[in-house]
């Protein structure tokens, strides 16, 4: 896919990341990290098995680790990442057996571990894990209103969140899509494509902008209302959520073929190109004030995935616009935020995981496997993950 003018780049940064990764697994091989400290990863392994879905082994990232070390051994054919990569699936039973503390994110936790193992090597026991998994997943459907249900209740919140959807779910619900293909039981798709259309209604603006969170009334399904969610406000534009709604929609439309799908896709990346700053670097929210301003590092390179997989659907004026923005996105990272030394941990160093939390730009451990992701795409090598 790589374009004669990047190749070098390409080449180069692409060897850089394997190299740290090669220090960096031996260093976290026993741990499930989220992000850095000091230059050097935490560890939500083990850390608590309350109930909480905020805290250890519950965490919704607890996957993105495991699928970098399934990236790599893809990439590299080396045994050793394989290993790694199963420590966070085998810690994850936890979850499954207690099963309190799991949410919607189930497509994140299990997608880039179980099932990425069962692909790859045809695990039987990663496959009962994924379909374990995908079961949760579909069990938090509401019919009334035709959403998947993002987060369970918490003892302090103020809320009432059982009618709460989130945009990151579509990219969940790939674990719906990949259960129903493996099993043949059309349900998992049902569900899937289902939520996804109340998605492509409720959530997505006429410019091609993204809400966060929709509440719906539990009982009649009706639309309640929204929130600014993990943007700056409500109205606001956070940009991660543009990107999961772009990478999400477009991966419904590799799965079932649905043109609206895609048309939806394609609405959401023009927005977000239409907004990309002239140095490339995506700040929290394209509708957030001057100052203070800050970085997600998170959603330019989600961005970069879902621009390079629409180029493939693309004609070759679009496919241009499409392979020209995601580079631009990965070169900014590259130049401006990127740690490539083997001597640390994390690789992107300016993530942020909501406007208004204390603390921002700070490595995140999914901000490091879609940029993986990103340039083994663009080297045309990536394992298929969602």
């Amino acid at each position: 896919m790589v374009r004669e003018k990047d190749s070098v780049w390409l080449g180069e940064t692409t060897e850089k990341v394997k190299r740290k990764m090669r220090a960096v697994s031996e260093r976290s091989c026993r741990k499930i990290p989220y992000t850095s400290i000091n230059g050097v990863h935490d560890d939500r392994s083990g850390a608590d098995k309350s109930f909480s879905e905020d805290l250890g082994i519950y965490w919704w990232t607890n996957g993105f680790w495991g699928g970098m070390m399934w990236m790599m051994y893809h990439e590299t054919g080396e045994q050793r990442f394989a290993d790694i990569a199963r420590f966070s699936e085998e810690k994850l039973d936890y979850c499954l057996q207690d099963f309190y503390g799991l949410h919607h994110d189930v497509g994140f936790m299990y997608l880039p571990t179980a099932v990425a193992d069962y692909r790859l090597t045809g695990s039987p026991d990663s496959r009962r894990r994924g379909l374990h998994a995908a079961n949760i997943l579909a069990a938090r459907f509401n019919p009334a209103g035709k959403f998947i249900r993002a987060w369970n209740d918490r003892e302090d919140a103020k809320e009432d969140r059982r009618g709460w959807a989130i945009i990151d779910c579509l990219l969940n619900i790939p674990l719906l899509y990949w259960a129903g293909e493996e099993t043949k039981d059309p349900r998992f798709k049902h569900v899937a494509t289902m939520h996804a259309d109340t998605v492509m209604k409720h959530f997505v603006r006429a410019d091609g902008s993204v809400r966060h969170i929709v509440e719906f009334d539990t009982e009649t399904g009706e639309m309640i209302r929204d929130y600014g969610g993990q943007g700056y406000e409500t109205g606001s534009s956070w940009t991660r959520g543009q990107t999961w709604g772009m990478y999400g929609f477009l991966m419904s439309y590799f799965h079932t073929g649905k043109q609206e799908y895609l048309d939806t896709a394609r609405k959401i990346a023009h927005y977000f190109m239409a907004n990309i700053p002239e140095d490339g670097l995506i700040p929290v929210d394209f509708r957030q004030p001057a100052e203070p301003f800050w970085y997600d590092d998170t959603a330019g390179a989600i961005a970069a995935c879902g621009l390079l997989e629409l180029s493939k659907t693309a004609g070759e004026y679009e496919k241009d616009i499409y392979y020209r923005a995601a580079v631009k996105l990965l070169k900014a990272l590259c130049e401006n935020h990127c740690d490539f030394s083997e001597d640390t941990d994390s690789i992107l160093l300016k993530c942020t995981g909501s406007y208004h939390e204390r603390e921002h730009e700070y490595p995140i451990i999914y901000g490091d496997f879609f940029f993986m992701e990103a340039l083994f795409k663009l080297k045309g090598n990536d394992y298929f993950m969602w």
